[in-house]
């Protein structure tokens, strides 16, 4: 993995909760099947459950093993490059903000088209689109220069995995999940280091420009800068930063 969450891991359960909005995409994405492997699981959010399903996580990281919650669907420590499942063993595969981590995503996207009878289902986000948010654009443009190199195209996962649906994934102004774009209307947000340290960026900025663009974004919302050149997003429900529900039909 790109980041070890072995190091940057400990507490991301406290602010990294799966929204239910969010949620019922991923489960209508993932449609009628009977069995799931969670690939890249982490601390478990998004994992669909049900009484006739069953789910399998695999995750490399002891530290996000331990923040499972109790009654969590077993948990096999492994790699998305060396899945150890038979071939067709799971109806689908599923990979949640995850992929972008991998070693070799073209070997773990390999991987996932191999254990999945039916479908795969990919949550990731479109890099070109994401760099127009206004955290990147205007206080912390190093995020552009950390995420382009890691982040996996669709042409990519299409490359690898066939023809695919990409759906929009619009992110609720309120969302429970603390990931990168979840806070675009909360900009106080980013000024938590807890928020911060379940966002795997922050591991690898450098100390000053991170230091700088948030003594910026500070300055702004304490002025009314910041909600006055962003009114026109104040009153949005939801907003389409870039994240997508990649899905393949097998």
């Amino acid at each position: 993995m790109s980041a070890s969450y072995d190091r940057i891991g400990v507490g991301y359960s406290i602010t990294r909760r799966a929204d239910p909005r969010i949620e019922a995409r991923i489960v209508n994405a993932l449609g009628d099947v009977g069995s799931v492997a969670n690939v890249g699981a982490g601390a478990g959010s998004y994992e669909p459950r049900g009484p006739h399903l069953r789910v399998v996580a695999v995750e490399p990281s002891a530290v996000m093993i331990r923040q499972r919650a109790p009654g969590s669907p077993p948990v096999i420590q492994a790699v998305a490059e060396a899945l150890p499942l038979a071939m067709s063993g799971v109806d689908a595969a599923l990979a949640i903000l995850t992929v972008h981590h991998w070693t070799d995503p073209r070997r773990g996207l390999t991987e996932m088209r191999r254990i999945a009878r039916k479908r795969v289902v990919i949550f990731t986000w479109d890099q070109e689109a994401w760099e127009s948010f206004w955290l990147v654009r205007e206080y912390l443009p190093c995020i552009r220069d950390l995420d382009r190199p890691r982040a996996v195209s669709v042409a990519e996962i299409r490359s690898v995995l066939g023809p695919c649906r990409v759906l929009p994934v619009p992110i609720p102004f309120d969302c429970r999940d603390g990931f990168h774009g979840a806070f675009w209307r909360r900009p106080e947000a980013y000024l938590d280091p807890r928020v911060r340290a379940a966002i795997s960026t922050y591991a690898a900025m450098p100390a000053r420009e991170r230091d700088q663009g948030l003594e910026r974004l500070c300055a702004d919302i304490e002025s009314g800068r910041w909600a006055a050149d962003h009114r026109d997003l104040l009153d949005l429900d939801e907003l389409d930063l870039g994240y997508r529900l990649i899905v393949v039909d097998l």
